[in-house]
């Protein structure tokens, strides 16, 4: 067998015997099979090298194999992996993220997002003593059943405007699971008032992507974040950020940091530790005085595994030692290619638009070209769907993967601190020849 029939016999292979050939549905549209990553770059098993704008959908936020973090783990895993109770470089761990997030006073630790978020949702309900949850059409807040609903719902069901129905995301989940949650626009103030006044007394938590990173890298609106807390304040509900996606990414006190507002609770994972499964749980010691108390129960036997933590620890302090330098330059190396990423699709005469803060953003062909070259707003998850044509971006995708760049199907770009000038300019040349094709395609 030559080297060109890897690919396919691995992705046969897996085919065979995992669920779609994948063991996540966010990797279905990518069968690309790999074999390593260093720094920016990231190989298939035929050989071919592609610079990473994924960074895995997130955690890689110093690149890949980062020899720091590697070696850290290395150390911890001499002296065990998960002892079911407490350890010094847990204790640590929790310190530094006391030190660094605005809001957190106590954490607590787990292994994904997903389990962060139930473990918030169900300590909301423990202090509020209310059951409604209200969530944002668009926003994604793990797989299970009680808050994945209206993450991606089509509009023909998605139902008004200002008060959207609770679309369930998947087959098989549970008759009344997500009974619990209320749907907002993303973005309306005015929506969520409403929705807290429908439900007066019910609810006990809004949670909300600070920058809506799932669906377009959609900026909170001046005034948004701190109308959102105003509101839970008034009402005695809890503000949940998830900052699965912009945690220790925009700052090193995340989104609330960058953006200035403090939540009651924020959930953090991805890029807490540098690619290994660590998430957080932190919040206020008022809040999170019912985990202490053990009022509201969170557990899970491999929670501060060893090799998480060490890699959570040596994450964070190469993001502290270096914090100017390493915000600046993800800041720098994302707005320069955001500017270029435009200007070149001007000038190969395709419509886009690129979104988001820097070290995260979006980029969207538009599915009509502006009559007055006036490009749209795009606020919440309805403007995305009918602003942007995503089979143009698939195309774009598989077009910028055969040069040696890889993407995410769904448009978002992570920078990383290790990415460098040079890939800015490689992935500009490469994606002035795929938009070029493109063009002669339409």
């Amino acid at each position: 067998m030559n080297d060109t029939q890897k690919g396919p016999h691995w992705q046969d292979r897996a085919r065979r015997v995992l669920a779609g050939g994948v063991s996540s549905q966010f990797r279905a549209a990518d069968p690309v099979v790999f074999s390593h990553g260093r720094g920016s770059r990231i190989w298939d098993v035929d050989g071919t090298e592609y610079i990473d704008w994924t960074l895995s959908q997130g955690p890689m936020i110093h690149g890949h194999s980062h020899p720091e973090i590697l070696a850290a783990v290395a150390e911890s895993l001499g002296r065990g992996q998960v002892w079911n109770g407490l350890h010094t470089q847990e204790i640590e761990l929790a310190e530094k993220l006391v030190e660094v997030i605005p809001c957190a006073e106590l954490v607590r630790l787990g292994c994904t997002g997903s389990e962060a978020v139930q473990a918030a949702i169900r300590l909301a309900r423990a202090v509020t003593g209310r059951t409604k949850i209200v969530k944002f059409e668009g926003h994604y807040h793990g797989w299970l059943d009680n808050i994945a609903v209206s993450v991606n719902p089509p509009l023909d069901v998605a139902g008004p405007e200002q008060s959207p129905h609770v679309v369930p995301w998947s087959g098989g989940m549970g008759p009344g699971a997500a009974e619990g949650v209320v749907v907002c626009p993303w973005n309306d103030l005015t929506a969520v008032s409403s929705a807290v006044k429908r439900h007066a007394g019910q609810i006990a938590a809004i949670i909300t992507e600070p920058c809506m990173c799932n669906s377009g890298c959609i900026e909170p609106l001046p005034g948004y974040l701190a109308g959102l807390l105003s509101i839970c304040d008034e009402h005695n509900i809890l503000l949940i950020f998830d900052e699965v996606i912009t945690g220790f990414r925009l700052a090193l006190g995340g989104a609330q940091e960058f953006y200035g507002v403090t939540p009651d609770l924020v959930v953090f994972g991805k890029a807490v530790a540098g690619g290994f499964p660590v998430s957080v749980l932190a919040g206020r010691a008022k809040f999170m005085e019912s985990l202490a108390s053990g009022r509201s129960i969170h557990a899970g036997t491999l929670n501060a595994h060893v090799g998480g933590v060490a890699a959570a620890l040596a994450s964070l302090r190469l993001l502290q030692a270096n914090d100017e330098a390493a915000y600046s330059q993800m800041f720098t190396l994302g707005s320069r290619l955001m500017e270029q990423l435009r200007s070149l699709a001007d000038s190969t005469g395709h419509s886009v638009l690129v979104t988001g803060p820097g070290p995260v953003f979006h980029l969207g062909f538009l599915a009509s070209k502006p009559h007055d070259s006036k490009l749209p707003a795009v606020r919440n998850y309805r403007d995305v769907v009918k602003t942007y044509d995503m089979n143009k971006y698939s195309r774009f995708v598989r077009g910028m993967a055969a040069r040696g760049v890889r993407l995410i199907g769904r448009g978002i770009w992570y920078i990383s601190t290790v990415h460098s000038a040079e890939d800015v300019e490689l992935t500009v040349d490469r994606a002035r020849e795929s938009l070029a094709e493109m063009a002669r395609e339409d």
